[in-house]
């Protein structure tokens, strides 16, 4: 097949963008390390670059390369800039990098950190070949395992955040919820703060559970292997958890959990937090990108996958189940509501 010299131009672009992706994360990752994102906050208006390199202590020798970071930055919108009337440019935060900052309630700054670390970012220098399975790292490496709970607890905080004030409906009615495989139980804790009369049992391995310092009235706490058993309660939870492992053991997981749960009848349901590929409320073009790239990052570190309805759809059967109801309004992210 020939191809035109446009076309071929146009295809050395793409495949230099695509080599030159990990910049991104990189520009990412500069961008916590001097606390872009704080400074604008705590300046409580746009501010000009002068303002931002002395706030931040750059030095006058890197104010040039610093402009051109802060391009960069600004395309790919993680933060924005304005001209005043005197046509001075000011910088400002995006929805995005708001969620950088570290005061806020709802920050993902950990998380962010647990994905640009060098256990996670090193295990797609070879993709599946990853010669250690993830939970073997976080179990040798004490610090590593803080880092990730406390990447998974500022995920579940703004996870809550939208479903409590987005899609209530999703808990309404039950008597008791249990959040299976929820970890440090910040979704578990949401739960029932928001709703009083529901019972929330927050499941995780025994290991987990012994070494929560933080517990709430309200929420009972249980060790135990989701593969043999999951506590009886009106709904179960999957938050980010079936992502994480092969079709097989999801089938495994979800049999376990309709054996917790009444029938649909007496208000039975699995509520699944996941990712849906295709499936985005996102605006931006790289929506369904980082889907896919989610898919890549399963694919190094576990035996999990991203999934389609269509791929959705086959677990669900294979396990016993009937119906199902998707919801798309997480972003990258639905939720699924799994009848028995």
């Amino acid at each position: 097949m020939e191809f035109t010299a446009a076309e071929l131009v146009e295809a050395h672009a793409q495949v230099c963008n695509l080599s030159f992706g990990y910049l991104k994360s990189m520009c990412l990752k500069c961008s916590l390390e001097l606390g872009i994102a704080d400074a604008l906050k705590k300046h409580g208006k746009p501010m000009e670059v002068s303002e931002l390199t002395s706030a931040l202590s750059i030095p006058q020798s890197k104010f040039e390369p610093f402009n051109r970071f802060m391009t960069t930055l600004v395309h790919l919108e993680l933060f924005a800039k304005k001209q005043d009337d005197s046509g001075a440019t000011k910088y400002m935060l995006t929805p995005a990098s708001h969620l950088l900052v570290k005061d806020e309630a709802l920050n993902i700054t950990p998380l962010v950190i647990l994905n640009l670390d060098p256990i996670i970012c090193d295990s797609s220098q070879v993709l599946a070949l990853f010669w250690k399975r993830f939970w073997d790292v976080a179990g040798e490496k004490q610090e590593f395992n803080k880092m990730f709970n406390e990447g998974m607890a500022s995920d579940s905080r703004l996870v809550c955040d939208v479903v409590m004030t987005t899609c209530r409906d999703v808990f309404k009615g039950l008597k008791s919820v249990v959040d299976v495989g929820g970890g440090t139980g910040t979704m578990a804790r949401a739960i029932a703060h928001a709703f009083p009369g529901i019972k929330c049992i927050l499941f995780d391995l025994p290991h987990v559970i012994d070494t929560l310092e933080e517990q709430q009235a309200g929420v009972e706490y249980v060790g135990g292997d989701m593969f043999a058993s999951v506590p009886r309660a009106n709904a179960v939870l999957l938050k980010w958890i079936l992502h994480d492992w092969n079709n097989k053991e999801c089938v495994k997981i979800l049999q376990r959990c309709k054996e917790a749960i009444p029938t649909r009848e007496e208000g039975g349901k699995i509520i699944i937090i996941d990712i849906v590929v295709g499936a985005v409320t996102n605006k931006y073009v790289c929506a369904v990108e980082t889907q896919l790239l989610f898919d890549l990052l399963m694919m190094s570190l576990y035996s999990g996958k991203e999934r389609n309805e269509h791929e959705w759809r086959n677990i669900f059967l294979s396990a016993g189940f009937t119906d199902y109801k998707i919801t798309h309004f997480l972003g990258l992210r639905s939720v699924i509501e799994l009848y028995p």
